[in-house]
């Protein structure tokens, strides 16, 4: 089951505060959430610049901002630069496991803690079992969980997405009391050399927002391509 991207019906929101930059309204473009979704219709989305979060595939429509703009790393191009590698350093002792889903309490209860300490301030505070399930469900089966242990102890989850042409970094929670390991960083690096090591070409990774410092981190990584006005282009 593929269905043409014409033949999609797609939503938008009413205008709502933006999450990301204060004093701004955004809308976003909803695909019908009763459109079938397999990995080939998912895939050909995200090249249009659509995210999803649990089962809504989405893309930022404001009428007046455009400041949310679509970021990928072509990851066979990607070289680490000198505090990259030393986080890959850092964390070389780190075990990985995949797994299918996250329902297990030690899984929530990293989450839980992560939310607490580091984005009290956000949308997803307080964490709500339901609502971290719903958030990073396994959609369309093509979602993995790439878990990171330390001698044992559960350090980090990357939830990623397997694509036709890359991978989807969909989110990474850690121990927010590891802050000398650099963990998000780490996780970006490590989640571009899984993609380079399965032979995909990128590493989607959702809105770079220049004006955001949660969202601008993402031109640390270079070459960054950008979807500017219907085409990915390198940022400069």
């Amino acid at each position: 089951m593929t269905s043409s991207l014409r033949d999609l019906k797609v939503y938008t929101t009413y205008p709502h505060s933006c999450s990301y930059l204060e004093d701004q309204e955004a809308t976003t473009l909803f695909v019908d959430p009763r459109q079938e979704v397999d990995q080939t219709l998912y895939s050909n989305l995200s090249v249009l610049g659509f995210r999803r979060s649990g089962n809504h595939l989405y893309r930022p429509h404001c009428s007046n901002c455009e400041a949310c703009i679509p970021a990928r790393i072509p990851v066979n191009k990607f070289q680490p630069n000198r505090n990259q590698k030393r986080a890959l350093k850092r964390n070389a002792d780190l075990e990985i496991e995949v797994t299918g889903d996250i329902r297990d309490q030690s899984a929530f209860e990293l989450y839980r803690r992560y939310i607490e300490q580091r984005h009290a301030d956000g949308d997803m505070y307080p964490p709500d079992r339901e609502q971290y399930q719903s958030f990073l469900d396994n959609a369309w089966e093509c979602t993995r969980y790439y878990r990171f242990y330390q001698g044992g102890k559960l350090t980090a989850i990357s939830v990623v997405d397997e694509l036709l042409d890359g991978l989807s970094a969909i989110y990474t929670f850690f121990d927010p009391d590891l802050d000398d390991r650099s963990l998000g960083r780490y996780a970006i690096l490590w989640q571009i050399e899984k993609a380079a090591e399965m032979g995909l070409d990128y590493l989607y990774l959702g809105y770079w927002i220049k004006n955001c410092r949660k969202m601008s981190y993402k031109s640390e990584y270079r070459p960054l391509e950008l979807y500017l006005n219907g085409r990915w282009s390198l940022l400069t």
